[in-house]
């Protein structure tokens, strides 16, 4: 049964692509009204509880999804209030995507030490973590998983400590082990409903942390989401360098402007001599710069404070002050 709604999942075609094993295993895909519906796992227990209890059931495999906006009209009784599209109740003034087209750079440790350096700007921020299925920003934020929560108006992000709002996926699971195994429309699908069902309230920017290449989830990013621009992340190595540049051309089709690149991991700077060791190859970075069609363009150094402190969740603690100059 769904406890709020008081009919039956079934009833409520929260149901569906049902299939069965002839070695006893059921599974099918749980619709939710909302992604981060607060009874879902209350319901996924009921549903493997009832399932298990047949005979001839030995597993019972569960996947979540969402409702569309029609289906979710359809159930939702006449007088209750219906799921609004809260673009009317967000006011979010810039949305910058980050992206690679590469994975490795660290993209999702810019895109934290970038949203830390605003907020400490007395910025108001968000993160979108649109890597559904490698869900990094929780984790340097020490943010618990399960710390979305559902209220009238919308899907609640949780905050850290600098007031940070963020949304992730990662977020949404019993624990931060769990995998997120989802098909490219449900993937597109989970974004966009980030950007439309949560409450994020009024931001100066809502950084977008892409997952990395040029499939479903940045399509669904440039082409739905309002973007105002994107930071490019590289390494210098020139395969990172030719990655990004396909990224690039992606851009240029879907008229998106390059704000600046961000070279990370560009050199390690010996604590005793002062040398910049390039661990990784010489920098590219003003090259690639040039070839994306921008002046700013800045170099991270291979820190191992960010590691450490990404790991315990206090990424807050760093700081990158000369980050924020690649917004312009």
């Amino acid at each position: 049964m769904d406890p709020e709604l008081g009919k039956n999942l079934v009833e409520l075609n929260m149901v569906k692509n049902i299939q069965v094993t002839a070695d006893g295993v059921v599974s099918f895909t749980l619709a939710l009204t909302i992604p981060g519906c607060p009874l879902k796992h209350e319901m996924e227990q009921d549903s493997r509880k009832a399932l298990l209890a047949l005979p001839g059931v030995k597993d019972v495999k569960i996947e979540m999804s969402a409702m569309s906006d029609e289906e979710r009209r359809k159930i939702l009784p006449q007088g209750m209030p219906q799921l609004p599209k809260l673009n009317e109740f967000n006011k979010i003034t810039k949305v910058i995507a980050v992206m690679s087209g590469k994975g490795g750079v660290g993209k999702s440790s810019v895109t934290a030490l970038l949203a830390c350096e605003l907020a400490r700007q007395c910025k108001k921020l968000g993160i979108l973590d649109a890597d559904i299925t490698g869900p990094s920003i929780p984790k340097l934020f020490g943010l618990p998983p399960g710390g979305l929560r559902g209220s009238e108006q919308g899907l609640l992000p949780s905050i850290t400590s600098l007031g940070i709002r963020v949304v992730s996926s990662n977020l949404l699971v019993a624990n931060e082990d769990a995998a997120v195994i989802w098909r490219g429309p449900l993937i597109a699908s989970a974004i966009t409903q980030f950007w439309r069902d949560v409450l994020w309230g009024s931001l100066d920017y809502l950084l977008v942390d892409l997952p990395p290449g040029t499939s479903d989830a940045a399509l669904t990013v440039m082409q739905t989401l309002p973007v105002d621009g994107v930071v490019l992340v590289s390494t210098p190595q020139q395969l990172a360098g030719m990655v990004v540049r396909k990224a690039v051309s992606m851009l240029k089709q879907l008229k998106k402007p390059v704000l600046g690149v961000v070279e990370n991991m560009s050199y390690y700077p010996c604590a005793e001599s002062g040398v910049r060791h390039e661990i990784f190859g010489p920098s590219h970075v003003e090259e690639l710069a040039a070839a994306v069609g921008t002046s700013r363009w800045i170099q991270l150094p291979l820190d191992p404070q960010v590691a450490l402190l990404g790991d315990a969740g206090r990424i807050e603690e760093y700081q990158s002050a000369s980050l924020v100059d690649i917004l312009g």
